[in-house]
């Protein structure tokens, strides 16, 4: 069954018990895990996009075999993510691991830096360098014992650590541009940002999540980037529609207006659609979230929080090949790089499918997003096969095809990966995350502990969604 469009329902208007707005993996699970506790329960998921999955699109490729699928979106699960490891299994979706083994390539320093190897966890950087950089991943593992993961508001020195960027921790805390490069780097491809764009708390909080730094940062056992999805990480949403119902979900229909009142909820659309709720789930990234008219307004702590969260600026690619060239080489396929020498790469990764086709997955991160988004494909192109070829050697030119997604520019996203909190924001205006209002609450991604699931399972969440379910009828 097709999904409802906006144009083919001008001006309609509905009425059900929920709706939840967003068509992402978040909004997904929340319509599906209700729909779950109560069958009978009338859910209508809203969307601005032409599409299911939020972050989360697939392509095709050419391939080794013919063709094959890649992530352009998410695509990374660990072990550690207990919940969304359940889901993927409930979907009868498996995983493979992300391939590691090989020596690493890193550029850190300055524009002048020479090209290193490495096999261990940590860049090949000189001996002063890598003490640096241990003693600072030291100190950052000590703090995040000290934060809350679901409420760093409550540790002790929340008020000294944001009210600093993660630029002026830097600062204070590394001395060789060899490890301040490698924190950039690592920042970048975490946020979509720069260090003197996330508050330090937040960036603490969000490691405390992962279990430390390295899980944070690392493609290894236990961290963000542990395994891949057999055939791609797309198939989440689209499993998890067809379950819910493709007449439960409208797309291409964005929310606009918000109305509460003492009888429910009236939401209205771009195509002038009316709905008419008891509850209301909001999923969608906190600067897509404001704005949308309510009424009543907003309480002034949530709405200072959904003005402050910028989302980050990613543009990722996928380049394929007849073979895996770099592991023949005994590389891992894995680069890290913080734009020397005027290369667009922040890092690479081994992108092989669970088919055997070779291929490398990278990304332009933070501001070296923001300098090649005005380019060309052609020079964005070049640009990164070039790289390539600096990095691996010659055999990085004889490529198959190149795609790529700059998040910035895809509709109802306007950015990628996550929305992040800059300075002051949690100290004074965290409690307003997750607390309901009147008729509706924000369960957005980023509300939830970052490496541990989008909507909540288990004892705990069964109990969550049943109260829930109970309040609309």
């Amino acid at each position: 069954m097709a999904h409802l469009k906006a144009e083919s329902e001008h001006g309609a208007e509905m009425s059900t018990d929920v709706v939840v707005v967003g068509a992402g993996i978040s909004g997904l699970t929340a319509a599906y895990r209700l729909l779950q506790t109560d069958p009978t329960l009338g859910v209508i998921v809203l969307e601005g996009k032409e599409r299911v999955g939020g972050r989360t699109v697939a392509t095709q490729l050419k391939s080794a075999s013919g063709q094959d699928t890649w992530d352009l979106g998410g695509q990374w699960v660990g072990s550690t993510q207990r919940h969304v490891m359940g889901l993927l299994k409930e979907l009868g979706l498996d995983v493979y691991p992300q391939y590691t083994h090989g020596t690493k390539v890193c550029q850190l320093g300055g524009a002048h830096a020479k090209i290193g190897t490495y096999s261990s966890n940590i860049p090949s950087l000189s001996l002063l360098a890598l003490v640096d950089l241990q003693l600072f991943m030291w100190k950052i593992d000590r703090l995040c014992q000290t934060v809350p993961a679901a409420n760093p508001a409550a540790c002790p020195l929340a008020a000294q650590l944001d009210s600093m960027t993660m630029e002026t921790f830097k600062q204070q805390n590394l001395w060789t541009q060899a490890a301040k490069d490698a924190l950039d780097v690592a920042c970048k491809n975490n946020f979509g940002l720069e260090c003197s764009q996330v508050s330090c708390l937040y960036y603490l909080s969000y490691a405390a999540a992962a279990g430390g730094f390295l899980p944070l940062v690392e493609a290894s056992v236990g961290s963000a980037q542990e395994f891949k999805v057999k055939g791609g990480a797309f198939q989440l949403s689209s499993l998890l529609a067809k379950r819910i119902g493709h007449s439960k979900i409208i797309l291409g229909d964005a929310v606009t207006h918000i109305t509460q009142t003492d009888d429910g909820v009236e939401l209205r659309t771009a195509s002038h659609r009316k709905l008419s709720c008891q509850r209301v789930i909001v999923t969608c990234p906190t600067h897509l979230a404001a704005k949308i008219h309510y009424e009543p307004a907003l309480p002034a702590d949530r709405e200072r929080l959904t003005q402050n969260m910028p989302m980050g600026h990613l543009i990722k690619f996928i380049v394929t090949y007849p073979t895996a060239f770099w592991r023949e080489a005994g590389y891992s396929g894995e680069i890290v790089c913080n734009g020397g020498g005027g290369s667009p790469l922040s890092v690479t990764y081994d992108a092989t499918t669970s088919r055997g086709n070779a291929a490398l997955v990278g990304f332009i991160a933070g501001s070296q997003a923001g300098h090649w988004t005005v380019k060309t494909l052609e020079e964005r192109r070049e640009a990164v096969i070039k790289s390539l070829v600096k990095f691996l050697g010659e055999k990085a030119a004889g490529y198959l095809e190149y795609a790529e997604k700059d998040w910035s520019r895809e509709p109802y996203s306007t950015g990628c990966p996550v929305n992040v909190m800059v300075p002051g924001m949690i100290t004074y205006y965290h409690s307003a995350l997750r607390r309901p209002f009147h008729r509706f609450v924000f369960m957005l991604p980023f509300t939830c502990a970052p490496l541990h699931d989008y909507f909540s399972q288990g004892s705990k969440g069964s109990k969550t969604r049943s109260a829930f379910v109970k309040s609309y009828h």
